[in-house]
């Protein structure tokens, strides 16, 4: 979320371009999913250099997001590094790839469910 005062400095101007690519990136990709008729696993849609996450749930902040462990992120270095992505935009278990507000990324295993006993 961008945060507008009475000026507006270098600092802001580039945070509110930064924001304006995340969220043109995010457009395109959408405009992308939209033509298609059916999307396979695949698709070229889906980069391959996306980050891989493993053990990933649906994580919930005031918004749907993803939790697990990434690899291979071009911001959060390390593998099997601990991460909430931003907000989920699309998703697909069954394809196996998630477009959050901020990248794509791969889906690995899902995260092994506790038992209760």
């Amino acid at each position: 979320m961008l945060l507008f005062g009475k000026e507006s400095d270098e600092r802001h101007r580039a945070l509110m371009k930064y924001e304006a690519e995340r969220l043109s990136a995010l457009a395109t990709d959408l405009g992308e999913i939209a033509k298609r008729e059916t999307l396979a696993s695949s698709d070229a849609l889906f980069p391959n250099e996306a980050p891989v996450l493993e053990f990933w749930s649906i994580g919930y902040r005031r918004v749907p997001c993803l939790a697990g462990l990434s690899s291979g992120h071009p911001v959060l270095y390390g593998d099997q590094r601990e991460i909430i992505t931003s907000d989920l935009v699309a998703f697909s278990e069954v394809l196996g790839w998630a477009r959050t507000r901020s990248r794509w990324y791969r889906l690995g295993q899902r995260e092994l469910t506790r038992s209760s006993n």
